[in-house]
């Protein structure tokens, strides 16, 4: 009876992870065909402007309070938590070292993808759902409108362009935090935060930071708007498109991010010498 169920549960863990396996292949592959499509109408054909930069405004300008508040609380953190075991090692000066290049190289642009991806994402999956199941992007393709050239490639456009400015933005904010809290209340001398802060921190740190957040973008952008067109029927389906748009895209960033980091350091004896 024993070796019945060990068999019985075996077959039942191997059935699971095949449908696993097949369920991604198809998720990957479906996301794969969406992107495409949406580059060939991208290369092609150039969305309007006032649809554009409504896309911009939702997009740039309505999360940049968002995104600075989480790049300052992000700095002023790094700065309390590290602060005592820089101390306990006698290296309390070279905290401004840690707390930037660990913001523009790495947190900075995963972190801020990462509440795009909840505001920006979930949004976007939503809008595009709701649409979906109110039969507006049919209307669209009756009235001869494409829907990816309407209604995807000027958020993709958006997301690419605007989020890597976000980004910045989110850096420079949790720079000037942890400043504040390093210099104000752990009361390091504000010329060796900066003195260290320059010695580590190069032009290479800045700018595989800002790359990073383009594939961020991208990322965002595909994942959001495939959820979006693919939404099921009823307010159920338009909530788990917004739900699947944030996770998917959060998996998405960290995936990415990895590659990237790859990249980044077998280019990095190449770039800086």
């Amino acid at each position: 009876m024993s070796a019945t169920l060990t068999t019985h549960d075996r077959e039942g863990l191997i059935t699971w992870i095949g449908k696993l396996v097949v369920d991604a292949s198809v998720a990957v592959g479906e996301l794969t065909l969406f992107f495409l499509d949406m580059l060939v109408w991208l290369l092609t054909h150039l969305p309007r402007r006032p649809v554009l930069f409504m896309c911009m405004y939702q997009i740039g300008v309505q999360s940049l309070s968002v995104v600075m508040v989480t790049g300052g609380f992000i700095g002023m953190v790094m700065a309390v938590q590290s602060y005592d075991q820089f101390r306990f090692m006698h290296l309390e000066t070279n905290l401004g070292a840690v707390i930037n290049i660990s913001l523009v190289k790495e947190l900075g642009p995963v972190l801020a993808a990462t509440m795009l991806a909840g505001r920006v994402g979930s949004s976007m999956a939503a809008e595009l759902g709701t649409m979906k199941i109110t039969e507006q992007i049919d209307a669209l393709r009756v009235l001869g409108a494409n829907p990816m050239h309407y209604l995807v490639v000027p958020r993709f456009l958006a997301c690419v362009l605007l989020i890597p400015m976000l980004t910045v933005m989110a850096d420079a904010a949790g720079v000037f935090g942890g400043w504040l809290i390093s210099t104000q209340v752990c009361g390091i001398d504000s010329l060796h935060y900066w003195n260290h802060t320059e010695a580590y921190i190069g032009s290479f740190e800045l700018f595989s930071g800002i790359v990073k957040s383009v594939f961020f973008g991208a990322a965002i952008a595909v994942v959001s708007c495939q959820r979006g067109f693919h939404c099921r029927a009823g307010a159920e389906g338009v909530g788990r498109a917004a739900t699947e748009a944030f996770v998917y895209s959060f998996v998405a960033i960290l995936t990415v991010d990895f590659f990237l980091g790859i990249v980044a350091n077998g280019l990095y004896p190449w770039l800086v010498k």
